[in-house]
Formats: C-alpha cells, structure tokens, sequence
C-alpha cells in the first residue's frame, strides 16, 4: 500500500477525540461559538468594552453598530425598536405586560411556545390557545382566534420538539386577523427565518443559538403600534412592568443606551457577528443551512433506528433536529462525545427518547458530514 493510500484511507476513519482536541457543539444553545470568536473577544478586551459605561458616548456608538448591524441582516424596516434585555424568556412577559389587557392567543406545539402561553397565565390574563401533539404543525385553517384576543403569539421554530411554521401561514392570519398584535418568537431560527417584518408586531430571540454567543443576552424588536399600546394601557392604570417597560425602554433607546447596565460585552459581541453574516450573506447561510438540513434528515430517513421524531417535511425545522433514539438517548450522546460531538437530549419528558442536533450558521458541513459517520457506524 503507498504512503498516499495509506493517508487517504486513515483520513477516512472517525477516530475518538484526542486530549485538547476542541469539541464541536451541536447542542442546542449555548451551541458552539461562531468561528472567530476568539478575535471579537480580543477585540472587546483590547477596546476595553466590558468596562464602558452605558451611559457614555463609547456604549451609545456600540449601541448605533449593533443595531444598524442587525437590521441590515434581517431586513428590519423603520418604524422598529431595539430592545436588549437578559433573556427571550424574560421578552415574553414584557410583550404580555405591555400588549395585552386581557387575552392573549397562542399556538402550542411544544415546551416552549407554551412557556408564552403560560407567561400570560401567571400574569393573570386570559389566555386561549391552539395546541398540536408534540411533533407536529398546525391546521392553521382550523383556528378561530376571538375577536376579544388583542395579541396572537407564535412560536416559528419549536426548541423543544424540532417544529417550524411556515411564515406564510402566519402572514395569511395577519389578513384575516389585522387589528391583532403578531408577536413571534424567532429564538432558535434567527438569522436563518426569512422574516416580513411589515407583518409581525413585534419578534425576540437571544443570542447563544443561531448566533453563537455565549448566554446573556435577549434582543426584542418591536413596533410602533406595541409602543402605542403600551402607552394606552399605561393611560388607563393598567401595570406593563417597570423600568423594562415600552415606553421607558423607547426613552432610553432614544438615546442609544438602556434602562439599567445591560451586558454590554455582549451586545458588541452581536454586532460582530452580525457584521460577519452581513459580510459573508444571509442568503448564503441559508442555503448552507438548508443544504446541512438536508444531509441530516436524509440520514435519518434511511438509518435503521434512528428516525427524525417530525415526521412530515413540512413541518421539519431546518436548525433543530430531533431524532428518536429506539435503545435511549444515553448511549448515543456517549457515542458522539467519544468522537467529539456534542448534542443534547431530548427536551422534558422526550429527554430519555431523543437526540437534538443544532444546525446553525457556525456548523460546518464538513463536521455535520464526520458526526453522521459517528452515527452510521454501530
């Protein structure tokens, strides 16, 4: 055998990690960083960011990149407001306190989009909802949303059960349903959900999935007519919350900066990144993420005994993918962590019966292609 077969062939194998070795993250959030993060860090210690105050003229020209940054990325239109706060579940309660007298709407297929559902239920509204078995999608054509509901809520990628919506469902409810408040939650599908903002209210999400940040951070985006409600319920006595309400948040935001001392590394961190995405094309991550999809799922079609859990295509997402896992999740998460790959169980009572696989922009192809022989091989 020459020396070059011998290479190829060695190449070929999935060999165990080594010691050092870094492992890939595809859990799904945190998920493993975005390449280069090491130099954003570098960069915000150098420039010496962590340690800025939020109420100086360095924060306010962060505050101005990050936004700007985002809004070339996701298409934002004007007439939206730019919110950060700790968390998207914390996001949840501010849209409820500041959007929402008396009830809400939500569509329910999973952990997470309940947690909205259930926000508004803590928070002492009537709160109605829609729901599908875990694992699918929704008859959209079989909901009635009241007339008495004022916000309607989505989840578009479900993080618990691997369920996406498709935006033209949502966009075809804002016709029927106009007067409405739409807010959606695009936590593990931003940057790669192509999202009509003319048609959504208001949409949140954080940045340590599709963004490759570490946790600690929440970003609200949010429109006009939310701040003009929250106006008008704060005109009637009604409670929307305290120095993270619209209208104080709007004050600030005026000013570039932020009611209280937000984690401003992280929000220099965003605009980073997002500069990166801009510059390398959010079409093209989501071709790449769309083509990575596709790999996984088709893997998953043909093995054995691994199967994805969401059954029709059309409701499969393309960044979180969850697969049955027949002997137990166990043995399959220690598989991969031998080789290097880090994925998370499933989601509550799945977490003994599932495997989720992120697939975010920071994944590359040429890793999902290495786990998947991990998984092939028994």
């Amino acid at each position: 055998m020459s020396l070059t077969k011998k290479s190829s062939t060695a190449s070929a194998r999935v060999r165990p990690v080594s010691n050092g070795k870094r492992k890939i993250y595809f859990t799904i959030g945190p998920t493993h960083t975005f390449n280069g993060f090491d130099k954003c860090l570098d960069s915000a210690l150098k420039k010496g960011i962590p340690s800025i105050s939020h109420r100086g003229r360095e924060f306010e020209e962060v505050f101005k990149h990050t936004t700007s940054s985002l809004k070339k990325m996701l298409n934002i239109p004007e007439g939206f407001h730019y919110f950060f706060m700790g968390s998207a579940t914390e996001t949840m309660e501010r849209i409820i306190e500041n959007c929402c007298e008396k009830e809400s709407f939500h569509f329910i297929n999973g952990a997470f989009s309940k947690r909205f559902y259930q926000t508004a239920v803590d928070l002492k509204k009537n709160a109605m909802k829609f729901e599908a078995p875990a694992g699918e999608g929704f008859d959209f054509f079989r909901a009635h949303i009241p007339e008495s509901a004022e916000v309607v809520c989505f989840t578009h990628n479900e993080t618990a059960t691997g369920v996406s919506i498709d935006m033209d469902d949502v966009y075809g409810l804002r016709k029927s349903y106009p007067d409405k408040i739409f807010a959606l939650d695009i936590v593990s599908s931003a940057p790669t959900v192509k999202v009509d903002f003319t048609k959504i209210d208001c949409a949140f999400f954080s940045v340590q999935k599709g963004f490759g940040l570490p946790a600690g951070l929440g970003v609200l985006l949010v429109n006009d007519r939310c701040i003009d409600t929250a106006l008008e319920l704060q005109a009637k006595g009604i409670n929307i919350g305290s120095y993270h309400n619209f209208p104080t948040m709007l004050k600030t935001e005026e000013r570039k900066n932020t009611p209280e001392t937000p984690n401003v590394l992280a929000i220099y961190e965003l605009g980073y990144v997002c500069d990166l995405y801009n510059k390398k094309g959010v079409a093209k991550i989501r071709k790449e993420t769309e083509a990575k999809a596709k790999l996984i799922y088709e893997f998953l079609d043909s093995h054995s005994e691994l199967k994805a859990f969401v059954k029709k295509p059309q409701w499969r997402s393309k960044t979180v993918i969850v697969a049955e896992t027949p002997r137990g999740s166990a043995d399959v998460i220690k598989k991969l962590s031998k080789h290097g790959f880090v994925v998370g169980p499933g989601y509550g009572e799945f977490k003994d019966k599932q495997i989720r696989i992120a697939n975010f922009p920071m994944h590359e192809i040429a890793d999902v292609k290495r786990m998947l022989r991990v998984l092939k091989n028994k």
